[in-house]
C-alpha cells in the first residue's frame, strides 16, 4: 500500500476538522475524495502534507508514519500537492516558478528532465517561459502549479480542487492531464467539485461529509449509489 490512513483527527481550536478518517491508496491508482464544503478535503490534503499535524493517527506512507512531519521532509519523500486556488507566484516569470519547484533535493538531479516533461505536457508554458505568472489567466496559472509540482519529482501528487473556477473547456484539459500522468504511472488524489467527473476517472473514492468517512468504494460503484447521486449530483 503506497499511503495508509489510520484514525485521523484533526482539529483547529476546539473544532474538529476530521474524526477517525481512514483510507487506502494504492500506488498507480487514481483516487477521489468527495463532499461538500467544508467537509474536511482540504483539511486532509494539508495534513498528509504536512502544513498540519493530527491530534492521533497515523499517515503510512510506503510503512513510513510520517503524521506530524515538517512538510518539506513530505514533499522529498515524493508527495507532491498542487493546492487549491493555484498559488504560483504572481511576480515570478512561469520559469522560474517551475525552477522553485525543483529545489527539493530528490529533485536536483532530474531537474532538466522534469523541465522538458513539463513543457511537452503544457506547450503554453513553455512558449511564454519569461512571461510574470500574475499576468497568465486561471488556466495557465493551474498548468504551471501542476508543472511546479512535477518539477519536484513526485511519485504521488494530490491535486485540491484543480478545476476551481476554470472555463469548461479549461477543467477538460486539467482532468484529462490528470488522467495521462496517471497514465504515466503517477498515484493520483483528486480532490475535486466535479463530483461525476472525478468519480468518473477513479478507480476507487471516498465521501468524506463532516469530517468523518461515510462511503467508500470504486467510481463507477459510487457514481451510480443513490446517496451520492441525491447528494451530489442532484439526481
Amino acid at each position: 500500500m503506497m499511503l495508509k490512513i489510520e484514525n485521523l483527527d484533526v482539529f483547529y481550536g476546539d473544532a474538529q476538522a476530521l474524526d477517525g478518517v481512514s483510507l487506502e491508496i494504492e500506488e498507480g491508482a487514481i483516487v477521489a475524495i468527495v463532499g461538500a464544503n467544508g467537509a474536511g478535503k482540504t483539511s486532509l490534503i494539508r495534513t498528509i502534507a504536512g502544513m498540519h499535524r493530527p491530534s492521533r493517527g497515523r499517515i503510512l506512507y510506503r510503512g513510513t508514519d510520517v503524521a506530524g512531519w515538517p512538510s518539506h521532509k513530505v514533499c522529498n519523500l515524493g508527495i507532491g500537492q498542487v493546492a487549491e486556488g493555484r498559488q504560483v507566484f504572481p511576480s515570478l516569470s512561469i520559469a522560474e516558478n517551475l525552477a522553485m519547484g525543483a529545489m527539493l533535493p530528490r529533485a536536483r538531479a532530474t531537474r532538466e528532465r522534469n523541465l522538458e516533461r513539463v513543457y511537452a505536457l503544457f506547450p503554453a508554458l513553455a512558449e511564454r517561459s519569461h512571461q510574470l505568472a500574475g499576468t497568465l489567466s486561471g488556466g495557465e496559472q493551474q498548468m504551471l502549479a501542476i508543472g511546479r509540482c512535477l518539477m519536484g519529482a513526485p511519485d504521488l501528487v494530490m491535486f485540491d480542487e484543480p478545476s476551481l473556477g476554470l472555463a469548461p473547456t479549461v477543467v477538460q484539459t486539467v482532468l484529462r492531464c490528470v488522467r495521462d500522468l496517471n497514465r504515466e504511472g503517477l498515484t493520483c488524489v483528486l480532490v475535486e467539485q466535479n463530483v461525476a467527473v472525478s468519480l468518473k476517472l477513479a478507480s476507487s473514492a471516498y465521501v468524506l461529509e463532516n469530517g468523518r468517512i461515510t462511503l467508500s468504494g470504486t467510481g463507477a460503484a459510487l457514481l451510480t449509489d443513490d446517496r451520492v447521486r441525491q447528494a451530489y449530483l442532484g439526481l
